[in-house]
C-alpha cells in the first residue's frame, strides 16, 4: 500500500533575502501562511548558530502564524536544546551545522555521536517533541538512529541531486537505490522515513516515487522559484509532481 506522502517547506531563505537588507521584509511567516493555504503539510526552518536566517523570534511567530507543525531543524548544542524546550516544535531534526559551510553539506554522523545525541534525543522526546536525524541512507547510520530510539529519520539527497544534475545515470540510480533501501529497512525497523537536501522539480519524482517515504523538506529551490513564479504556484507545482509519482 502507498501512503500519502507529505511536503514540508523550508522557508529559511525568505529569511535570508530579508537579512540580505535588514528589516522585516521579506517575512518568513508571510512565507509559512502561503504554504499552508496551498496544502503544504508543515514548515521547517534551520535556527542556525550564527542565525544567518531564521532568527529566534521568527519561531514564535510561525507557529502564532499558522496551524502547521513547526520542523525545527537544530544542531546538536545545549543552546539549540533549550530554544526547542522553550518553543515546543511539533518536530526537532538534529542536523550537523559547520559555521563555515553555506548549505548542510551531508548527513548527521549518528553512529560516531551517540554520546552526544543520547541526552539530547532523550531530552527532547520526554517533552513530546517528535525528534528526527538527519543521515546519510547508510545502514551504520540507521543502526545508529536506532539505538538512540528516535521515531524519524530523514535521509540527505543531496548525493543524488549532484549526480542528477551532472546528467550521471549511473550514479543517479546507485544513490536513488541506497534511498529506497534504507527507506524500506527504516520502516522495516518501525522508523518513519523522510528525505530532502537539493530537490527539485526536475529530481523529484524518482524520489517520491519511494513507498515508505512520508515526507520530502523541500526549501531552497521552492524559495528560488518563487521569485520567478511566485511562492503559491512553486509549492503548488511540486506537490503535483509529488502526487504524480505516487
Amino acid at each position: 500500500m502507498t501512503h500519502p506522502l507529505r511536503l514540508g517547506v523550508n522557508i529559511d531563505h525568505v529569511a535570508t533575502i530579508r537579512n540580505a537588507r535588514g528589516g522585516d521584509h521579506p517575512d518568513p511567516v508571510r512565507a509559512a501562511q502561503i504554504v499552508a493555504s496551498v496544502g503544504g503539510d508543515g514548515i521547517t526552518a534551520h535556527l542556525r548558530e550564527d542565525r544567518r536566517h531564521i532568527r529566534d523570534d521568527d519561531l514564535q511567530r510561525i507557529q502564532d502564524a499558522t496551524a502547521l507543525p513547526l520542523n525545527l531543524e537544530m544542531a546538536a548544542t545545549e543552546e539549540m536544546l533549550d530554544i526547542a524546550l522553550r518553543h515546543m516544535p511539533h518536530a526537532a531534526c538534529i542536523v550537523p551545522e559547520k559555521r563555515e559551510e553555506r548549505t548542510t553539506e551531508g548527513g548527521l554522523d549518528a553512529a560516531g555521536l551517540h554520546n552526544t545525541l543520547a541526552p539530547i534525543v532523550s531530552k527532547l522526546k520526554n517533552h513530546g517533541i517528535r525528534v528526527s536525524l538527519f543521515i546519510e541512507a547508510q545502514e551504520r547510520q540507521l543502526n545508529a538512529a536506532l539505538k538512540l530510539g528516535v521515531p524519524v529519520v530523514e535521509f540527505h539527497t543531496g548525493e543524488y541531486a549532484h549526480a542528477h544534475l551532472a546528467g550521471d545515470s549511473e550514479r543517479t540510480q546507485r544513490e536513488l537505490r541506497r534511498i529506497a533501501d534504507m527507506s524500506a529497512l527504516a520502516a522495516k525497523n518501525g522508523i518513519e522515513p523522510h528525505a530532502g537536501h537539493g530537490l527539485t522539480y526536475e529530481n523529484v519524482q524518482p524520489i517520491a516515487a519511494i513507498p515508505q517515504l512520508a515526507e520530502l523538506n523541500i526549501g531552497h529551490y521552492l524559495v528560488g522559484e518563487a521569485v520567478f513564479v511566485g511562492l503559491e504556484q512553486a509549492v503548488r507545482q511540486m506537490r503535483e509532481l509529488m502526487d504524480e509519482a505516487r
